[in-house]
C-alpha cells in the first residue's frame, strides 16, 4: 500500500522539477520581468548561455554555435552591472511573435533594448535582443550571424 504512494510522490516530484526547468511564461511581460528579476548563475558546461532557460531553441542553437561572437551581457547591454528601474512597453503580439521595449538603468547609464519573443513549448521565449541607439547598434541575432 505504501509503494503506490511512494511512486506517486516520486512522479509528482519529477513533474514539478520539469516544470521549474521549463520556465514557461504565459505572457511576454511575465517572461521579461522574470528575466530581469532572476539571479542568473553561471552557465552550466552544456548550456550556451546563463539565460538559456529564457531563450528560444533557435537562439540557444545560435549561441552554442557562435557564442564567442558575443563578448558582453546582452541583457544588460554591457559587460556587467545590475539593471534597475526596469520598465516595459506593452507588447505588440502578432500570432506567435511579440515585440516590446525594455528600458532600465545600469549604474549611471540608461539603456533601451528591443526584444523579439516567440511562443514555443507552451510559453514565451526571447528570440532576439537589439540595441538600436548609440554609435554601434546591434542585434544579438546579427552578432551570431543569423
Amino acid at each position: 500500500m505504501r509503494l503506490p504512494a511512494i511512486v506517486f510522490g516520486l512522479l509528482f516530484s519529477l513533474l514539478a522539477m520539469a516544470g521549474v526547468e521549463a520556465r514557461n511564461y504565459g505572457s511576454p511581460q511575465a517572461l521579461i520581468k522574470s528575466l530581469y528579476a532572476d539571479t542568473i548563475d553561471p552557465a552550466e558546461d552544456d548550456a550556451p548561455s546563463p539565460y538559456s532557460a529564457y531563450f528560444s531553441e533557435a537562439l540557444n542553437e545560435s549561441l552554442a554555435a557562435n557564442g564567442d561572437a558575443v563578448d558582453f551581457d546582452p541583457i544588460l547591454a554591457g559587460q556587467d552591472g545590475v539593471a534597475s528601474n526596469v520598465r516595459l512597453t506593452p507588447p505588440i503580439i502578432l500570432g506567435d511573435t511579440a515585440e516590446l521595449e525594455v528600458s532600465f538603468r545600469n549604474g549611471k547609464r540608461s539603456a533601451t533594448l528591443f526584444y523579439t519573443l516567440v511562443r514555443e513549448s507552451g510559453g514565451w521565449k526571447v528570440d532576439d535582443i537589439a540595441d538600436q541607439s548609440g554609435d554601434e547598434p546591434w542585434s544579438l541575432r546579427d552578432l551570431l550571424g543569423q
